[in-house]
This record gives structure tokens, sequence and C-alpha cells, in this order.
């Protein structure tokens, strides 16, 4: 496979997770939930949890953002079901510094098709916000989470 059908391997799964977004519902049995919002562009994100001795074991989110925001939070909400708030840590790291060009993506999965925003730095904004809100709704952060 060479370097431009990867790339529109890529393309396709964002745009996929963006039109048909996984896990994108009000968990009624949530035990941590936080609100996130970017003034860049408008992406607003409410992520939901459930939590049972550390691990998650259900996630989900509502919102209204661009095509990267809301497949970052859809391949999120897949990606750590059934992890722990450790591995959650471990993988925010990763996704942060994938997403920031300072990572090389390994460990993440189907989470690596963001490195191609480091092109793209306006929009890592976009990518992250939902991560930062998960962090927040896991530490029980009352204020609604800003990318700026």
């Amino acid at each position: 496979m060479n370097d431009i059908e990867i790339a529109d391997l890529y393309q396709e799964l964002i745009v996929d997770h963006s039109r048909r977004p996984r896990n994108y519902r009000r968990l009624e049995n949530a035990t941590h939930q936080a609100e996130g919002f970017n003034p860049l562009c408008g992406d607003k994100v409410k992520v939901y949890v459930d939590l049972e001795n550390d691990v998650v074991r259900d996630i989900s989110f509502e919102g209204e953002g661009c095509a990267i925001s809301k497949a970052s939070a859809s391949l999120m909400t897949e990606t750590i079901k059934g992890k722990s708030k450790a591995e959650v840590e471990q993988l925010f790291s990763r996704f942060r510094d994938l997403a920031t060009g300072t990572g090389d993506g390994s460990g993440l999965g189907k989470l690596a098709v963001f490195s191609g925003l480091r092109g793209f730095p306006a929009r890592v904004k976009c990518a992250t916000l939902v991560w930062h809100t998960l962090r927040a709704a896991l530490e029980q952060t009352a204020n609604i989470v800003s990318t700026e």
C-alpha cells in the first residue's frame, strides 16, 4: 500500500466516524460526566462515563462539532471501553503527543489516523477537546473544559 492509499484509508475512517459516530448518546447510568467547548471553531461535547473499580465500563458522548472532533470522540469511546483510568491516561498522553507532532502513534491503533493533524495545528484542538473533556470527567472537574 502506498502513502496515497493509506491517506485515503485514513480519510475514509475519519469521514465514517464523523457521519456515523459510535457511542453517540446520553449514557443514563453515567457515574462521571463533563462538558467541553472549543471557542475557536464552536465544537461542543459532553462526555458520559460509567466507571466501576477504576475501569471504564461504558462511555458515550453528545455534542456538535466538525468532522475531526466527532471522529475523535467516536474513536476514543471505542478505544477506551474496558480500560483502567491509568490506561486511559496513557492513551491520552500518546494521543496528545501524536496530534501535536511529538509522538509516533505507537500503541494507538485506529487513533493513529490523526497523525495527519501535525500539518494543521488549528485542528489539533478539534481532535483533543474530547480527550480533555474525558480527563475532566474522570477527575470530576466541575468547570466546562475549554481549548483556550
